[in-house]
């Protein structure tokens, strides 16, 4: 009884990956974490948050260098 022999597949073509992402694949994403760090970076509400003044002092600091 022969064994079955197996043939190689073909090669993978070196053209690169084709994939397609939606455009709110990355805008949406960025948006978010956009938000957040505006939210984070407003003083007035981390000092309603955070009850520690170091936190508050880091948060308005950072603020300022933004706005720069």
């Amino acid at each position: 009884m022969s064994a079955p022999t197996h043939t190689r597949p073909h090669p993978a073509t070196t053209g690169g990956v084709d994939i397609r992402l939606p455009w709110w694949a990355l805008a949406l994403p960025t948006l978010a974490f956009i938000v957040l760090l505006a939210l984070m970076l407003n003083p007035s509400d981390a000092q309603a948050a955070a009850g520690d003044p170091a936190i508050t002092h880091l948060f308005e600091r950072a603020h300022q260098l933004m706005a720069r």
